[in-house]
């Protein structure tokens, strides 16, 4: 393919993992006019993003070894359908259940098409420096859609209203299906014919189960029985998943992938760094909206220089990851996180913002850029093209799994924090609460950091230029035009 086209491609496909992204936090700052207008309840309000997160990283395994095996632009085009047509569904949507409803439908389409777009992006470029570069717009793009949606959302939930920001996605949608047969290659696995049915169902259960204890736990009680139940069954469900995969002729996840260090050390680095830097953005929000009364446009813009410095140390990532390798530019970055996090957690309820969310901001960009685009290239580094699917869903997965765990861990220290703080002043006792979750946070990163420099490999060998990606047989794998 001639590098114009593979740079339409990527173009393409950064453009779409951004989309996915976005539609996590997009609906955040709409969240107080969809419950006025749908009559939500106030505890319920939360399953409009939860429906998304749970159908998100409960099927994103399956839907990277379907892509390995039906096709990987069949399954980013069907995926991209069902995203588009769920999107326009909830903005039609009629009552809080059907918006629910197409929430969680969206969640599934979007399972479907970011494995399929990663492992698109492998399958384009082979090339050590030029995949990390791709790999490493792919990173800045995700790790950046996080403090983009809060501004969109705000622009067009006071412009237009709520179902603008589920709107918003139908002509993009419809313009990436229109373009992706013209655009993007077909790459499947050739070697395996089955397919793990009964390994897709607990994996996706327990995944799901797992996901959903997260969200709930602050409402239901970290210590209630119904919290333990389902903790109970999700363990229950991906220990099973595991004893499948060890038996059966065709697995869903050959267990065997996990013999890489590069994988194995990138996946608990995401899992950590998404732990710190998802709630960062919904800390922000609320201080920026509650404690200095931000409307929704200005606090969505509050979060501008974190989504600016993102891409840029996204950038500087790919550079310096092709020189080093991962492990340097993932432990460098997850302790300017924790830094960041820690200046962060420094937040009065009378400060200024260029001191208390600016400088913060800065640092925190910077770093997680760096660490977007390190544990990317680390968890897919060695990946075959016949595996390449796979390998993209697992990093998604982690990622999921980690904003999901970390979400839940802030709000319960912040929660905590705040109900025994000892100041009168509402509003001071919020920024309290915040401070111990950013605190929480800063830990988490510099675990994180720690995890990258005793877990992920060091500098490619003599002669290499990149991670290394093992090349497949040619009949494992065929890709056509």
């Amino acid at each position: 393919m001639a590098a114009r086209q593979r740079g339409l491609a990527l173009a393409l496909l950064v453009t779409v993992q951004f989309v996915l992204v976005l539609d996590a936090s997009i609906v955040n700052v709409a969240l107080p006019s969809i419950g006025r207008d749908l009559h939500f309840d106030q505890a319920d309000l939360s399953w409009v993003g939860n429906a998304y997160t749970l159908a998100f990283g409960g099927f994103l395994l399956f839907g990277g070894r379907v892509a390995d095996l039906a096709g990987r632009r069949r399954m980013f085009v069907a995926g991209l359908a069902l995203f588009t047509a769920a999107s326009l569904a909830g903005g039609l949507a009629p009552t809080a259940g059907a918006l629910v409803g197409a929430r969680a439908v969206q969640g599934l389409g979007a399972a479907l098409v970011a494995p399929a777009a990663l492992s698109l992006i492998m399958t384009l470029f082979t090339d050590g420096p030029e995949r990390n570069r791709a790999l490493g717009l792919f990173g800045a793009v995700a790790g950046a859609g996080g403090a983009a949606g809060a501004i969109l959302g705000g622009l067009l939930t006071d412009g237009l209203g709520w179902e603008a920001v589920l709107f918003v996605n139908v002509p993009i949608g419809a313009a990436a299906i229109a373009l992706a047969p013209v655009l993007l290659p077909e790459a499947r696995d050739q070697q395996v014919r089955g397919f793990d049915l009964l390994g897709a169902a607990a994996v996706t259960g327990g995944l799901a189960l797992l996901v959903y204890t997260l969200v709930d736990a602050n409402n239901a009680g970290w210590d209630s029985a119904a919290t333990y139940l389902r903790g109970a069954g999700a363990a229950v469900l991906l220990a099973a998943f595991t004893l499948v995969e060890a038996r059966v002729r065709h697995p869903l996840v050959p267990l065997g992938i996990f013999r890489g260090r590069s994988l194995r050390g990138g996946n608990l680095a995401a899992v950590l760094a998404t732990m710190a830097i998802f709630p960062m953005f919904y800390v922000m929000t609320l201080y920026l909206q509650q404690v200095k009364g931000y409307g929704p446009i200005r606090a969505g813009l509050g979060q501008l220089p974190v989504a600016v410095t993102m891409a840029s140390g996204a950038g500087a990532g790919s550079r310096l990851i092709t020189r080093f390798g991962a492990r340097g530019p993932l432990a460098g970055g997850l302790a300017a996180v924790a830094a960041g996090l820690a200046w962060f957690a420094g937040m009065s309820a009378t400060g200024h913002y260029a001191a208390d969310v600016l400088g913060p901001a800065v640092v925190m960009g910077l770093g997680g850029g760096l660490v977007f685009v390190s544990v990317t290239i680390a968890a897919t580094a060695g990946a075959t093209a016949g595996e390449s699917g796979l390998a993209s869903g697992l990093i998604n997965t982690t990622q999921q799994v980690g904003g999901a765990l970390g979400l839940a861990v802030v709000v319960a220290v912040s929660t905590a924090a705040s109900e025994h703080s000892s100041a009168r002043v509402p509003a001071a006792a919020l920024t309290d609460g915040f401070q111990a979750g950013m605190l929480a946070g800063a830990g988490i990163a510099l675990a994180g950091a720690l995890a990258a420099l005793l877990l992920v490999p060091g500098r490619p060998a003599a002669g290499s230029e990149a991670p290394p990606v093992t090349a497949p047989p040619p009949s494992r794998s065929e890709i056509g035009g």
